[in-house]
């Protein structure tokens, strides 16, 4: 495990939800690619477009970490339906404390699918 990597996840997580996109930008590398159920985007300006316009807050529960990739199960909600909220997932793969690809899943099951950890990965 990397403490490394889940803090840059962590400070991720952070600037996201207080819309500091410059900070956001700064975790990502250049060439970040960004993917959920809505879509997929590439670069900094894909990932600034996103976190500008998604209204998407998530919160970091549940951690799961090896070799680079990071999934973390989260608890989103959107500004354009403030009563919903549902429970995420989230691959992060980190290389030299920045993040070069989000890739958001609609349940953990599935993260885990698409990187192959598991329950055995998580962080303690």
């Amino acid at each position: 495990m990397s403490t490394s990597e889940i803090a840059t996840v962590l400070a991720w997580h952070d600037a996201l939800n207080d819309s500091d996109i410059d900070t956001l930008l700064a975790l990502s590398s250049d060439d970040v690619e960004v993917a959920g159920p809505e879509g997929a985007g590439q670069g900094l300006t894909a990932l600034r477009e996103w976190a500008s316009e998604s209204g998407l807050t998530l919160i970091a529960g549940r951690m799961f970490v090896h070799e680079g990739v990071v999934v973390v199960e989260e608890e989103a909600s959107w500004a354009s339906k403030p009563d919903e909220k549902a429970t995420v997932a989230t691959a992060f793969r980190v290389v030299h404390d920045q993040v070069t690809s989000i890739f958001r899943h609609t349940d953990l099951e599935s993260a885990f699918a698409a990187t192959d950890l598991s329950e055995a990965d998580a962080v303690s």
